[in-house]
């Protein structure tokens, strides 16, 4: 309305917001980590056999990004570590998924039980990318130059 202002001195957090980031840091990242470590045990060769299986260009190189994003994203966004970063690394990891396997293989965003979808690949790098931008309270990144710096502005 002509003449009213918004007030901006609402918090820009909360305890349980920052709480709920930190659950959701920690069941995403560890679910990147434990797909990661399904491969790191199948290692590279074999990671690779199964791209190669999948479609996938470039296997063995897949299997080795596949394998350092997965590990080393989910550690970063489990711990709130360059949380942007991990965060668009493991979304641009989970859309390569799905492009190069899922919608090659014609597979549906949600199919008939038992049946291959890609929901969760989706699913799993939103939320990786939303976290990335917005989980960062209770993260190791406040303890960094660059998160002592956003936290000396308000954030």
């Amino acid at each position: 309305m002509p003449g009213q202002t918004l007030s901006t001195n609402l918090p820009t957090t909360t305890l349980l917001a920052d709480v709920t980031a930190l659950i959701a840091r920690v069941v995403i990242g560890a679910s990147f980590i434990l797909h990661g470590m399904q491969k790191v045990g199948m290692g590279v060769d074999g990671t690779a056999q199964m791209f190669a299986a999948m479609g996938i260009p470039m296997p063995q190189v897949a299997a080795i990004v596949a394998i350092a994003i997965e590990v080393g994203g989910g550690v970063a966004l489990l711990i709130g570590f360059a949380l942007p970063v991990a965060g668009v690394a493991l979304a641009l990891q989970m859309a390569g998924a799905i492009v190069f396997y899922h919608l090659a293989e014609g597979h549906a965003f949600v199919a008939p039980a038992g049946e291959p979808s890609f929901e969760l690949a989706a699913v799993m790098g939103v939320a990786a990318l939303a976290l990335g931008f917005t989980g960062a309270r209770l993260a190791v990144d406040r303890w960094l130059p660059w998160g002592r710096q956003a936290q000396s502005v308000g954030a």
